[in-house]
């Protein structure tokens, strides 16, 4: 009788990461190259210009290999190798100037990342900074890679900046000061704290999510003195959601919730706007930030920082955050992939 075979090993494969380069003249494209010389322990695809890579890794002395994404899933990758989706740039591209023919491709780029993510190619997409600005410059409205990943698959999503300690997330997004107020209402808080809830149970794995609500006025309206939005808009979104078995703190003052004893209390904060809840956390892990989509049907992470044209090619650009950036998509995906 022959003796039973053995079976043969499990496959393991590489997580998929997409990898937008963002704006072309700036340190995306450099760092890309950075995070490809690495061992990182993920299948890592450029969707952009591949010689922009190429010449922005060089600044570094790097030397890439870089071939076409067929779509097929490795076990390992060498560092140095960089598989690409091309989207061709359509001017030459000046390390530290803008160039508002490049706008279009820069989009583009975030589009067939998304798209890559919603048919299953990729299991993660990782972006380098943009310019909002030069996209606006090029005639096309353009708010920030939050607003465009919504849009794309029109969902409601949440911006979240996490560190090593601390997850910040906003109930308003990319909006001049003024403009806050009115932007606070019962159905958005209502929807973000419901996104928010969700993807800290579903993405992060925390049973019973514990969520601290920054007010909206100093001192959270001081009873009203100093403006209602507590009063009328915050609180009653708060106790309909506890009543429902959410877990929520507030609202606190914004200038007294970052302090530890109030921190340990939560597993995230929910500022009302960006340059409220933004701060302290970058004061605190500037570097080590990663900022996460919450909402989207895939998994989308982000540097903490902008393009710094003034780096640019002059291989001098910190990595510290895109490595961050990536290892916290590969830690979420690997709990959305099938074991």
């Amino acid at each position: 009788m022959n003796a039973p075979s053995s079976p043969l090993p499990e496959k393991h494969f590489l997580p998929r990461l997409a990898l937008t380069p963002g704006e072309p003249a700036g340190i995306g494209p450099e760092l890309v190259g950075v995070l490809a010389e690495s061992d990182l322990a993920a299948d890592l695809i450029v969707v952009g210009d591949p010689e922009l890579i190429e010449r922005a890794a060089a600044t570094r002395g790097i030397r890439l290999r870089l071939r076409p994404d067929d779509g097929r899933r490795i076990e390992s990758r060498e560092p140095g190798s960089l598989r690409f989706v091309s989207v061709p740039l359509r001017a030459a591209v000046q390390f530290g100037h803008l160039n508002v023919a490049n706008a279009k491709p820069v989009l583009e780029s975030l589009a067939r990342a998304a798209d890559g993510c919603v048919s299953g190619a990729f299991d993660a997409v990782v972006t380098a900074p943009v310019h909002k600005g030069v996209i606006n410059d090029a005639g096309i409205p353009f708010s920030g890679h939050t607003e465009f990943f919504a849009q794309r698959v029109k969902a409601d999503v949440v911006m979240l900046l996490a560190t090593p300690t601390l997850r910040v997330a906003l109930a308003t997004t990319h909006l001049p000061l003024a403009k806050v107020p009115a932007a606070i209402t019962q159905v958005g808080i209502e929807r973000t704290l419901r996104i928010l809830h969700a993807d800290l149970r579903d993405k992060f794995g925390i049973a019973t999510p514990r969520i601290i609500v920054l007010g909206l006025n100093p001192h959270a309206g001081e009873g009203g003195h100093l403006g209602r939005e507590e009063i009328e808009v915050i609180s009653p979104v708060l106790e309909k959601l506890r009543s429902e078995g959410m877990h929520l703190i507030g609202p606190l003052p914004a200038d007294t919730a970052f302090v530890p004893e109030h921190l340990a209390q939560g597993d995230a904060v929910l500022a009302m706007y960006h340059d409220q809840g933004l701060p302290p956390l970058k004061a605190q892990g500037f570097g080590e930030a990663v900022n996460i989509t919450l909402g989207l049907p895939y998994i989308r992470t982000s540097v903490d920082h902008g393009t710094a044209l003034d780096l640019a090619g002059h291989g001098k650009a910190d990595p510290a955050s895109l490595f961050t950036a990536a290892r916290m998509a590969m830690e979420l995906a690997g709990r959305r992939r099938p074991a």
